[in-house]
């Protein structure tokens, strides 16, 4: 049995804060592998433009390369039509029934997850890591926020113990699409790719958050 650390979301791009997450996770409980599982669809994000699946997976793959216990999963993608990290989850579950999965997560995805379709599901399938980052805007701390889905879910969640980045893929692809630099923000690869591909330099494009 091992124990996987699932990083989801739309990677567009993906950057060095997703990395970071991930290798905290890793260290701290102790994780075999964290698999990064891109979206497909994003049920939250259909009325905005998403950079292909292709040249997303492409990023991803090419920045987690040097990770030994980092891996690419197109579990998610292989699915058509909307995903929804509930049924997510419970297909994982089902199809890998010797594995325990931890779903790490942002602090802002902790504050908002009652949002989520089906957040019982989410809260009641796996463990939660989630980043030991306040958001600026939350009416309690981030260790309160636990306890009350805790107390209200039965969930087991921890928080990561780790200073984290504060880059937004939205602020990657303005920056981007600005002519200024995302080296510091990126792995090289990924950079490199961007600049090849010549992704986000649309100026028509609508932004949207990851």
């Amino acid at each position: 049995m091992a124990k996987i650390g699932i990083m989801g979301g739309t990677f567009d791009p993906i950057h060095n804060a997703h990395l970071m997450l991930g290798r905290q996770a890793w260290e701290e409980y102790g994780l075999d592998e964290v698999w990064f599982m891109p979206s497909h669809t994003p049920p939250h994000k259909t009325d905005h433009l998403v950079t292909g699946t292709k040249d997303r997976c492409e990023m991803v793959k090419l920045a987690i390369a040097e990770y030994p216990y980092f891996r690419f999963s197109d579990f998610e993608i292989s699915r058509t039509g909307n995903t929804y990290t509930a049924q997510t989850l419970q297909l994982l579950k089902e199809a890998y029934p010797e594995h325990t999965f931890f779903f790490i997560v942002g602090a802002d995805s902790l504050y908002h997850i009652e949002s989520w379709y089906h957040p019982e599901l989410v809260l009641g399938h796996v463990t939660i890591l989630a980043a030991g980052r306040e958001c600026e805007d939350a009416s309690c701390s981030l260790e309160e926020q636990a306890e009350y889905l805790r107390n209200k879910y039965g969930a087991a969640i921890f928080l990561l113990h780790s200073d984290t980045m504060h880059v937004s893929s939205q602020e990657l692809r303005e920056r981007e699409n600005l002519g200024l630099g995302i080296g510091d923000l990126v792995p090289a690869s990924v950079e490199r790719y961007i600049r090849e591909h010549g992704l986000y330099q649309h100026p028509d494009r609508k932004e949207d958050t990851l």
